[in-house]
């Protein structure tokens, strides 16, 4: 009897691409043969161990990616991988090559980073700006390395002086106006155009009608709270009435959404979000309807429209508005799903709500950004703008 052939090596991109299936439900997935190619073995495994520890969803996403784009820049700025810790100088070059000054540019041509590193960015898919990046882009990258450092045990160069004192000349040589991450706000009326969009008998237009009614009413709930939202995670209140000035009015149905880890919330924070009326019963039709009864509320449908047991990605909850949007007869290009977090507190402005009650409702933690969709909504409404 001859000897069973041995198995066949794998390639070591196709073996850290069977070890990030560990992190499915966290990372981008349709991009899990394209990280595994960047990432290195210890990448891959400090990123186990991070969510191992309880890092959150969005953060250990945030920084696989980051990790992914440091790991490519490096190997095209110096041929070599990304290494641990860093020198103070591999640093300040990143600085250099992703803020700077436009109009230096046009006179100097090797301001900046070089075209040879932007091709190879481009043809990996990692860069799409063609100017300088937003400070903010390069903070969080320049944080995620940092973070990077401390969990391997090393000691990076992030605290010193030469690089702060770059990035904060840099910072104003690439100054931009800071854009909203939609650009126009989900209110009240374009909701309504959208669910317009969800009138028939269609499993998937229940879906969406309950999806957008749900994100909005609730405080404009981020897309990753609404993708990761559980049955568990409903509490049936009583009923409310529907004048809260008189108690003998009609009742409407309440439920509550135990929020549990969020962007700017703990796991065991008692916070909650209220849903009253139509939000309710069009979430009560999805779930009756999809038969639902523990697990992810919102799924995926195919296309014969048969549902399915995984829950939908954040990634499609944007893609379910922006076609809602255009079957609306409205741009995709200027909505996304952070646009039913910004309509929510837009249409409470425009209808008196106080900013403290929105606040409660949206999870905002910041007074100042709360207020600055308040601030807008007034200065629309009010006189100063109208002088003439």
């Amino acid at each position: 009897m001859s000897a069973p052939s041995p198995t066949p090596p794998r390639n070591p991109a196709t073996r850290r691409a069977l070890e990030l299936d560990a992190l499915a439900a966290i990372l981008p997935m349709d991009r899990r043969d394209r990280l595994a190619e960047l990432l290195t073995d210890d990448d891959v495994e400090t990123l186990k161990h991070l969510a191992k520890e309880g890092m959150g969803e969005n953060s250990l996403r945030a920084l696989a990616s980051d990790l992914a784009y440091l790991e490519a820049w490096a190997l095209a700025s110096t041929g070599n991988p990304l290494p641990w810790p860093a020198s103070e100088a591999l640093a300040l070059k990143f600085v250099a090559h992703h803020l700077w000054d436009p109009a230096q540019r046009e006179t100097n041509v090797n301001h900046g980073m070089p075209a040879e590193i932007a091709e190879f960015l481009r043809a990996e898919d990692l860069l799409r700006v063609e100017g300088p990046h937003a400070p903010a882009t390069v903070r969080r990258r320049l944080s995620s390395w940092a973070t990077l450092h401390h969990w391997k045990g090393a000691k990076g160069p992030f605290a010193s002086p030469a690089l702060r004192s770059a990035i904060r000349l840099s910072v104003r040589a690439a100054a931009r106006p800071r854009t909203r991450k939609s650009k126009r706000a989900v209110t009240a009326d374009v909701l309504e155009k959208l669910l317009k969009t969800c009138m028939s008998d269609r499993l998937v237009d229940t879906r969406d009608a309950a999806l957008l009614l749900v994100a909005f009413a609730s405080g404009g709930r981020r897309r990753s709270e609404v993708a990761k939202l559980r049955v568990e995670q409903l509490v049936e209140e009583p009923p409310v009435p529907s004048n809260p000035a008189d108690s003998r009015s009609p009742t409407l149905p309440c439920i509550s959404i135990v929020l549990g880890r969020t962007k700017t919330g703990e796991a065991d924070e008692d916070r909650r979000a209220l849903l009253v009326g139509r939000p309710v019963e069009a979430l009560n039709e999805w779930l009756l309807r999809a038969d639902i009864a523990k697990g992810p509320v919102f799924r995926a449908i195919d296309r014969w429209g048969g549902l399915e047991e995984k829950a939908l990605t954040p990634q499609a909850v944007n893609l379910i508005l922006k076609r809602r949007i255009a079957l609306a007869g409205l741009d995709p290009k200027e909505f996304s799903a952070h646009g039913l977090r910004a309509g929510y507190l837009t249409e409470a402005a425009r209808r008196g709500v106080a900013l403290p009650e929105a606040m409660q409702q949206s999870q905002h933690r910041s007074v100042q950004q709360a207020a600055s969709y308040y601030n807008d909504a007034e200065r629309q409404l009010g006189k100063a703008a109208r002088l003439i």
